[in-house]
């Protein structure tokens, strides 16, 4: 299995628990910013954590919480029942050198997108009405963009964090293109982590990881709840016919911008798309 790839711990509970730590590897020797988890919590059950120099979103994959932060009662988030409805997500931003706690009021997935904080940001609510689905692509690469907190939404001070739901027989992130040199304005280095949802949920995706160098060329199959890390390289994925995918994107690194330069042999794909 590619180093890569994080199945889930289990099927309740902290199933996912992706750190700067513990993400690097053979393949990933200099990551350093992107943190994620997911809990899956039956009612009653909470969550609380300190968020020392980091700051966090949570994000309502599924269900609804009670949600606290940052001394600040953010009272009951969340209206999304299945991901697959496609509405907005409920989501708040808490800062780094404070605290959060979630407790579940219905069975819900919560998924936790954390990155270096600077303090620049006060702990808040994203509303969920200032988030459009939005299309992107057209024929088989067509896919639709919740956009959580992308550069053009002031809501964090490193994280950028988006959905996507990619229709049955599609591609996604596509044509591949890469963020993994710090080179601003024509690039910045954004370290990516991909947190896929299959519908039916016993459907499988693929996606790979390749530089232009071929120094990285990782081929991956992905299941329901599966975590992908993306250090460096393009990153493409598709999901078969009889199937759809969704995926939560947390990126970031040294500058919260997103630049990036498709694959030369591929960029004509874009060009054409967006003539």
């Amino acid at each position: 299995m590619s180093p890569l790839l994080r199945r889930p711990l289990s099927e309740t509970g902290l199933i996912h628990d992706v750190t700067v730590e513990n993400a690097r590897g053979p393949l990933s020797p200099d990551w350093a910013y992107v943190g994620f988890s997911v809990h899956r919590l039956n009612p009653g059950e909470t969550v609380t954590q300190e968020t020392g120099e980091r700051e966090v979103i949570l994000v309502m994959v599924e269900g609804r919480a009670h949600v606290r932060a940052a001394g600040g009662d953010f009272g009951e988030q969340g209206d999304r029942m299945d991901v697959f409805e496609k509405t907005a997500p409920h989501c708040v931003y808490v800062p780094n050198g404070t605290d959060w706690q979630a407790t579940a009021t219905t069975p819900c997935t919560l998924a936790i997108c954390s990155a270096p904080g600077k303090g620049g940001h006060a702990a808040h609510a994203i509303d969920p009405a200032t988030i459009t689905l939005t299309r992107r692509g057209t024929g088989n690469n067509t896919r639709f963009i919740n956009n959580i907190a992308m550069e053009g939404e002031d809501h964090a001070d490193s994280l950028l964090v988006t959905e996507v739901f990619t229709p049955t027989g599609n591609w996604s992130s596509y044509p591949p293109h890469r963020h993994d040199e710090d080179d601003f304005p024509r690039m910045t280095y954004l370290e990516e982590t991909y947190y896929h949802r299959l519908n039916p949920a016993q459907g499988y995706g693929h996606q790979r990881i390749f530089t232009d160098a071929g120094d990285l060329d990782e081929t991956i199959t992905v299941r329901n709840h599966d975590v992908v890390l993306v250090p460096r390289g393009h990153h493409p994925c598709g999901v078969p016919w009889g199937y759809e995918m969704y995926y939560l994107n947390v990126m970031a690194g040294p500058l919260r911008k997103w630049r990036f330069e498709n694959h030369p042999d591929h960029d004509w794909i874009y060009q054409r798309d967006t003539a």
